[in-house]
């Protein structure tokens, strides 16, 4: 098996010194153009791939090109959405993003902020878990970027790229409640979470400004899992008077309600508006209507605020808040007995 190329035989094969090769490598400027052309037609005549943890020792800013994102669950479709809108933008900048999925668990957070803190990734962009981050100023150096997404930082000033939970949550049930609906299940997420809290608050205060009182049977939190979702919105269908009309907080929280409602041929008759879009919601019969976040914008805003921290300008660290719509599909539309009864009258 061929040795590696090192950088000594990319410089043999240019004619330069090794330091030359190294600045172009490392972008650094003080290499001609002719030598440049001469370094880069043997890097690639040779298949040189430059030892990163070397290159970052020599490097004359100290960066690495790297940025860590800290995410719910990759596998979840806001968390790729979020994944892929940081990687165009820091792709832009020769700029790689290495991911890790918090699943929810403080300690994951800890962990995975101390392996990229470890491995000196220039910036960092996270989905807390944990409900304090204040030691992040322990774990990380004070001048390396750190934005927070999708849900506010706990005792720490940074800034945060955060969606109108409450306004996106309150939309639904208004549009649920024009539809001729008063008796509007809520099926949401963990409440350790500071979106589902939001949600909920939306939720509770729209329904406050129709008048319209809670039902305690039709509310359920701490569903993670679609299959918690179906476990509850099921016990709900069953009641002796279930709700006429869902609003699921969360993208797997809604895909446990679909399932619900067909499982119990329901998915005509009973309206649905969930939190968060997903892949196929517009294929499905009915077509599910949702309150999109995003996560596209929430990404590119928040990779454009960590590379301006590099670049050197300053500001106090502050919350932008993207706004979210109401994608209105069928399943939102659904008439209730409001609606039907003022039809009739």
């Amino acid at each position: 098996m061929d040795a590696r190329p090192t950088l000594r035989d990319v410089a043999q094969l240019a004619g330069v010194s090794p330091k030359t090769v190294s600045r172009v490598v490392n972008a650094e400027p003080g290499v001609s153009a002719v030598k440049e052309g001469r370094v880069r037609r043997a890097i690639e005549q040779l298949g040189y791939r430059p030892n990163m943890t070397a290159s970052r020792l020599r490097r004359a800013d100290g960066r690495t090109a790297a940025i860590a994102a800290l995410l719910e669950d990759i596998a979840n479709p806001f968390s790729s959405a979020l994944h892929r809108a940081l990687e165009d933008v820091a792709r832009e900048r020769g700029v790689l993003i290495f991911a890790g999925s918090v699943e929810e668990d403080p300690e994951r957070e800890r962990a995975l902020v101390h392996e990229f803190a470890r491995r000196q990734a220039d910036g960092l962009v996270m989905v807390p878990a944990g409900d304090d981050q204040a030691y992040l100023t322990r774990e990380i150096d004070p001048d390396t970027p750190v934005v927070f997404v999708d849900r506010p930082p706990v005792g720490l000033h940074a800034d945060a790229v955060l969606a109108d939970n409450e306004a996106g949550a309150a939309a639904a049930v208004h549009h649920l409640v024009a539809h001729g609906h008063r008796d509007i299940a809520y099926l949401g997420d963990l409440r350790s979470i500071a979106t589902a809290r939001q949600r909920f608050t939306g939720y509770r205060e729209a329904l406050a400004e129709h008048g319209i009182r809670r039902n305690a049977a039709h509310v359920a939190h701490d569903l993670h899992t679609a299959d918690a979702a179906e476990t509850a919105f099921l016990r709900m269908l069953d009641g002796p008077r279930p709700p006429t009309a869902c609003f699921s907080a969360q993208n797997l929280v809604t895909l446990g309600a679909i399932r619900a409602l067909r499982q119990r041929s329901r998915h005509t008759s009973v309206a649905l508006v969930g939190f968060d879009d997903f892949p196929l919601a517009d294929l499905l019969q009915p077509a599910v209507t949702v309150v999109a976040q995003d996560p596209a914008a929430m990404g590119r805003l928040a990779a454009e605020l960590v590379f301006r921290r590099l670049d050197g300008e300053t500001w106090d660290p502050a919350t932008h808040v993207v706004a979210t719509r109401l994608i209105a599909r069928g399943s939102g539309e659904i008439p209730g007995p409001g609606l039907q009864v003022s039809a009739s009258t």
